[in-house]
């Protein structure tokens, strides 16, 4: 098994109104495979013309799919679950190989992915509007909520799995149509998706798929169009405002779920043990190339030098290499370019004074590997307490006060995840209550979970995925006025 098996050969070209076909002119690009470099396989390369007809499929299909029963919209959903959970190896192994990370890593996310399916299927039999008597007597309320029409996704190549379910469970719970442009670097876990909502009965033109290298050209030709209704992106902030800009000709609706700065706060009574095992899957997870990494380990001084040993050493013991091999625990990185922004970002930090506690340089030979890295006596201005890692590194600085972690903690654009260690019960409160972000881990390292509400504040973006919340992004809400008699 490698999971590739997931897709036929045309399972590897486009996907619109229900039919797989090739690229406009037969374009193709290549899915690399981060641990040597090598080619994979080949997705259609769609054009600009592609996204389009995509469109109109999503926008043909839309007033039937909406006016489908929200049970069978849930039904369709559950066998997806089903199916997905039923194919977790081989949905595994294909994440593992175009995205790198770990076949039991991949397996994890495969649990996690699918059980937005489940949620939103347990909720599209739950959208309800209401009905009250006017506060003055003579009239009557009613509110109804209506799907908010064809969706534009474009998802990152992190989580190839679950940043697609997370928008799609919600949308297809909703009674929406979408497109959906997955990252280039790792479509083929989308395809295969897609290939599985299929099979479970989703109707044709609900769900289409354009893999493409032309990314800007293709949202700028959908966001211009003003049947499309509504964005949701996972990714860059940068990228992020681009696409803001975009919404506004059409007044599209939007969901930006962008980048992250997390604080991983350790205070001086935290168990330590407790705080080393939060940090471990708070920055390892996804090799940390994910937004709500630990990306500043802000650690009461007291207790730092315990910390940063005890993390050494477990950061040290883990094995790198191919993440489909037998006792692996860290795969490579994306590409090329993030091997050596994570490199930039630890070697100005050392030049700045931070002393290396294990790691601190990329192996040598094929594949784009960084060794897990800690540095200790980071300066709180270097790089790296700025710029979003997005790789096994974690730098480590002192604070001496609980004002001090705070304000430290707040100093950044970004506002997504935060993590907090203490044992203190009034400081758990006083320190959530004033963290400026949209999730606070007290005492754990994960924080995602399907039925809670995925979401950052300042430059990490605004919506929620996931919880009851996610579906509200999918609708709108029409008010009817009603005479009394």
């Amino acid at each position: 098994m490698n999971g590739l098996d997931l897709l036929t050969p045309e399972q590897r070209g486009l996907f619109i109104g229900g039919v797989w076909r090739e690229a406009e002119g037969g374009k193709r690009l290549d899915v690399l495979d981060p641990a040597d470099g090598s080619v994979l396989t080949e997705v259609a390369d769609g054009s600009i013309a592609d996204a389009l007809e995509a469109l109109d499929a999503a926008v043909d299909a839309q007033a039937a799919w909406a006016a489908t029963a929200p049970r069978e919209r849930g039904e369709i959903l559950r066998r997806a679950f089903e199916l997905i959970t039923a194919r977790a190896d081989q949905f595994a192994h294909l994440m593992s190989l175009e995205m790198g990370k770990t076949v039991a890593e991949a397996k994890g996310e495969v649990t996690y992915g699918a059980e937005f399916f489940r949620w939103y299927a347990e909720e599209a039999v739950r959208i309800h509007g209401r009905w009250m008597q006017a506060p003055g007597g003579g009239s009557r309320l009613l509110t109804i909520k209506k799907p908010v029409g064809p969706c534009l996704f474009i998802t990152p190549w992190n989580f190839p799995l679950a940043m697609g379910t997370r928008k799609i469970g919600p949308a297809v719970a909703a009674g929406c149509t979408m497109v959906v442009k997955p990252a280039h670097q790792t479509p083929l876990t989308m395809l295969a998706l897609a290939a599985t909502l299929t099979e479970a009965g989703l109707p044709d033109g609900v769900l289409n798929v354009v893999t493409t290298t032309h990314t800007r050209e293709f949202s700028e030709a959908l966001q211009g169009d003003d049947r499309l209704r509504k964005v949701s992106f996972t990714g860059s902030t940068g990228v992020g405002k681009v696409l803001v800009r975009q919404s506004a000709d059409q007044l599209q609706r939007l969901s930006m779920e962008l980048g992250g700065n997390a604080p991983f706060i350790v205070f001086e009574d935290a168990d330590v043990d407790a705080a080393v095992d939060g940090a471990m899957i708070a920055k390892m997870r996804n090799m940390g190339e994910a937004c709500t990494a630990a990306n500043r380990f802000l650690v009461h001084s007291s207790v730092a030098e315990e910390f940063a040993d005890k993390l050494g050493r477990r950061m040290g013991a883990l094995s790198v290499g191919r993440g489909q091999a037998d006792g692996v625990d860290v795969g490579p990185l994306i590409d090329e370019k993030a091997v050596e922004s994570v490199s930039q970002l630890v070697t100005d930090a050392i030049h700045g004074g931070a002393r290396v506690v294990t790691g601190g340089s990329a192996p040598d030979g094929p594949g784009y590997f960084y060794s897990p890295t800690v540095l200790l006596d980071v300066p709180a201005d270097a790089e790296i307490t700025v710029q979003e890692i997005f790789g096994p590194v974690a730098p480590i600085t002192t604070f001496e006060t609980e004002d001090e972690a705070i304000r430290r903690a707040n100093d950044t654009e970004y506002g997504l995840a935060s993590y907090v260690y203490t044992r203190d019960l009034a400081r758990t409160i006083r320190v959530a209550e004033a963290l400026e972000f949209g999730m606070v881990g007290i005492n754990s390292g994960l924080i995602s979970n399907p039925a809670a509400p995925f979401g950052g504040v300042k430059s990490s973006g605004f919506g929620r995925e996931g919880g009851f919340e996610g579906i509200e992004e999918y609708l709108e809400t029409t008010y009817v006025a009603l005479p009394a008699g």
